[in-house]
C-alpha cells in the first residue's frame, strides 16, 4: 500500500520538532490558534468523554488540549519527530487519555472503522499528495452520528499573498517554504471530496488574522484560512 504522504513534507517538520512546543518560536501560529480552533470543535461536538482522533497530529499541541478537555485522543502522523516530541510533552504534562502513533490515516481506516465519535485533520490536508484519500479515510474512522474537522488554505490570490508572501515572507510568522501555493485547497473542492466520502458538510468558518494586533479570530471570511465541520450520517 503507497503511503500518502511527500517525504520532503515529513522531514520538513521532522527538522523542526524540537521547535514545537516554543510558543515563541515557528510555530507561534499553532500555539495562537489552537484555543479557538479547540473551543469551535468542542462547540459542536462536545468532546468530553469521547472517542477522538487527531490525524496529522504533529508535536501535539491540539491534541493535548482534547485530551486535557477530557476527551479520549489518538493522535496519529507519520513524521517520527514530532511525534516523540508530542509524546514526551504529554509524559511531561502528566495528561491523561492520550496516546500517539506512527501510523497513516487510510491505514488506520481499514483497521478500526467507525472507531471514533470526533475525527479532526487540522493544517496537514494542504501537505500531501492525496488530500481527497485522507478525507476519505477520516470519513470511514468516524462512526456514524460522529463528526469530523478540517482545516486547510483557501487557493487564491489573496491567500498566496496573506499565507505565503506575508506569513513567510515579511512577517516570518512561518518557516520559508511551510507551505505550497499549488497544493491549498478552495472550499468547494474540500466540500465536494467530503460529499464524496460520505459525509454532510455543515458549514465553514474562516480564520482572520491582524498583523498589528497580532489577534486571530474566527469569521465569515473563508478567503485565506478556513476551518470545515462536517457530520457522518446515522
Amino acid at each position: 500500500m503507497n503511503i500518502n504522504a511527500d517525504p520532503q513534507e515529513l522531514a520538513k517538520f521532522g527538522d523542526l520538532a524540537h521547535r514545537w512546543w516554543d510558543a515563541e518560536g515557528e510555530f507561534r501560529p499553532l500555539h495562537q490558534i489552537n484555543p479557538l480552533r479547540l473551543d469551535w470543535i468542542d462547540g459542536l461536538a462536545q468532546i468530553q468523554g469521547k472517542a477522538v482522533l487527531d490525524v496529522g497530529c504533529g508535536g501535539g499541541i491540539l491534541a493535548e488540549s482534547m485530551a486535557q478537555r477530557g476527551a479520549d485522543v489518538l493522535g496519529i502522523d507519520l513524521s517520527t519527530k514530532p511525534l516523540k516530541v508530542a509524546m514526551l510533552h504529554a509524559m511531561e504534562s502528566g495528561v491523561q487519555r492520550l496516546r500517539y502513533r506512527e501510523v497513516a490515516a487510510e491505514a488506520l481506516a481499514a483497521e478500526q472503522p467507525g472507531s471514533f465519535d470526533v475525527v479532526t485533520c487540522m493544517e496537514m490536508l494542504e501537505h500531501v499528495p492525496e488530500p481527497a484519500s485522507v478525507v476519505r479515510a477520516c470519513a470511514t474512522l468516524a462512526r456514524p452520528g460522529g463528526w469530523v474537522f478540517f482545516s486547510t488554505l483557501n487557493r487564491n490570490v489573496k491567500s498566496w499573498l496573506f499565507a505565503i508572501v506575508g506569513a513567510e515572507h515579511v512577517l516570518k510568522l512561518l518557516p520559508k517554504g511551510t507551505h505550497e501555493y499549488q497544493r491549498f485547497i478552495r472550499p468547494s473542492e474540500l466540500a465536494g471530496w467530503a460529499r464524496e466520502a460520505g459525509l454532510e458538510p455543515l458549514g465553514f468558518k474562516g480564520m482572520e488574522y491582524n498583523p498589528f494586533t497580532q489577534r486571530y479570530w474566527l469569521s465569515a471570511d473563508t478567503s485565506v484560512n478556513y476551518l470545515l465541520a462536517c457530520r457522518v450520517p446515522g
